[in-house]
């Protein structure tokens, strides 16, 4: 995996580098399963700033984690290396139109 999602958590996780689909769809495991748990949290009694901005964290890097996930896909459909996929900025991938 030669992009750069979120790469000192993933590092942090010990699931750098990525070099599979299994590898991507486990980091967008864990970061749906933390953010479940913080917006768990955010009912009773609230997020402090910190955990607010972690979520927001966590919800641009599920979205740059799925576009990679979607480019690796097409890439290996089309007879292309998905390795050669790349994270998309933030900024591109937030303001996608559907």
């Amino acid at each position: 995996w030669s992009s750069d999602v979120c790469s000192s958590d993933l590092r942090q996780r010990h699931y750098w580098p990525m070099s599979t689909d299994k590898d991507v769809l486990r980091h967008i495991d864990d970061l749906i399963a933390e953010e479940h748990a913080l917006r768990a949290r955010a009912t009773t009694p609230g997020l402090e700033d910190e955990e607010r901005t972690r979520l927001q964290a966590i919800e641009v890097q599920l979205d740059q984690c799925w576009d990679l996930l979607r480019q690796r896909r097409a890439r290996a459909e089309f007879g292309l290396d998905p390795n050669a996929a790349q994270t998309r900025p933030a900024t591109q991938v937030e303001n996608y139109r559907s």
